[in-house]
């Protein structure tokens, strides 16, 4: 990780059980190596020196594909069509009403049975990355529309990997579409996050009722143990016992940006993880981030490190739009229409502090 440019190699990552074949990615840069697969567009290892120059891997994931394929946590994956979650399975677009797969209680989660996470992605190796790119059909997982979506993963140097997505579509769809990376910045396997400090920069949130999903309102996060607009260790409030934590087991809730630019990606949030000294920077042009932090792993998994992964041990920063936009008017729209271009740029920054 010490070249000066960034280089990109590609080896074969094994096959699915219909025995399509994955493909994983290496881009190496400056202070930062990424492993992306072909399937899912998986991040599968993040690899960032700590502040005595020691690498680790700072993503959850698995060894071999199966592990991906089998179950559901995302790690690392790009979410769609619809990343999180949309109420009943069901909304109306142009007077039609469309049902999508329930699969979290009685809604639809991260795009259905077998979203953009569980499909085979076409890859083109770029100088600095690779660019990945999935026709999803007119009725995948009950959406309208021939939808055609890009990915792009690079290293644009100072240890920042960025991902920029673009999508078109052939009839009106809703879309809405994240990567799923789950951070441990003292290194995959190494136990809670409780420990890391959270600056979120967002003065509002929207809550969510006992499904999950947003009652519609946008509230302040002043007074309430969702207010990191100053850095906040996650272990600090985390138990308190307010609706809103006890409704997830934790934090999984979205974020209402501040101070957006959609042409730039602008600080969404700032993690430090006090022992190794590592930093990451989230900067987005997407209007919400939801910040969760592993209510539901058990120990059940376990990951690259031969190290079983249990609840808190990472946290998520997915760059959004907000749950159920589709049934929310007062919401950012995520209607996408014909000659129109969805773009979304997301940077994941890393870098050191003293102690």
């Amino acid at each position: 990780m010490t070249s000066s440019a960034p280089a990109v190699s590609r080896e074969p990552f094994g096959a699915l059980a219909d025995g399509s074949t994955v493909d994983r990615y290496t881009l190496t840069g400056p202070g930062i190596r990424v492993r992306v697969l072909t399937f899912g567009g998986i991040v599968q290892t993040l690899e960032v020196p700590d502040r005595d120059g020691a690498t680790a891997n700072v993503v959850l994931g698995f060894p071999e594909v199966s592990g991906y394929e089998r179950t559901g946590p995302y790690f690392g994956a790009i979410v769609g069509r619809y990343a999180n979650r949309i109420a009943n399975g069901r909304f109306a677009l142009d007077g039609r009403t469309h049902e999508v797969p329930v699969n979290d209680g009685p809604n639809s989660l991260h795009g259905g049975e077998r979203g953009f996470d569980k499909r085979v992605w076409a890859a083109e190796p770029l100088p600095d990355g690779v660019r990945l790119s999935y026709t999803s059909a007119y009725g995948e997982e009950g959406y309208p529309g021939t939808l055609h979506t890009t990915v792009a993963y690079t290293l644009p140097g100072d240890g920042t990997l960025r991902i920029e997505y673009t999508a078109t579509a052939e009839a009106a769809t809703v879309l809405n579409l994240t990567n799923h990376s789950y951070f441990n910045l003292a290194g995959e396997g190494s136990g809670d996050v409780l420990g890391h400090r959270v600056q979120i920069d967002a003065d509002h949130y929207t809550p969510v009722d006992s499904g999950a999903i947003p009652t519609g309102e946008i509230a302040p996060v002043a007074g309430t143990p969702l207010d990191f607009t100053s850095p906040h260790a996650l272990g600090e409030r985390i138990r308190d016992d307010h609706p809103q934590l006890l409704i997830p087991h934790g934090y999984d809730h979205n974020f209402v940006l501040t101070d957006r630019d959609p042409a730039a990606p602008t600080r969404a949030a700032r993690v430090v993880e006090p022992s190794t000294g590592r930093v990451l920077e989230v900067r987005t042009t997407e209007p919400g981030v939801q910040l969760y932090t592993a209510n539901f792993l058990d120990g059940s998994l376990v990951g690259t490190g031969g190290r079983a992964y249990r609840q808190g041990d990472a946290l998520c920063l997915e760059t959004q739009h907000f749950p159920d936009s589709p049934n929310r008017p007062e919401f950012p729209s995520t209607v996408l229409r014909p000659g129109e271009r969805f773009a979304s740029t997301t940077e994941f920054a890393f870098s050191t502090e003293p102690a």
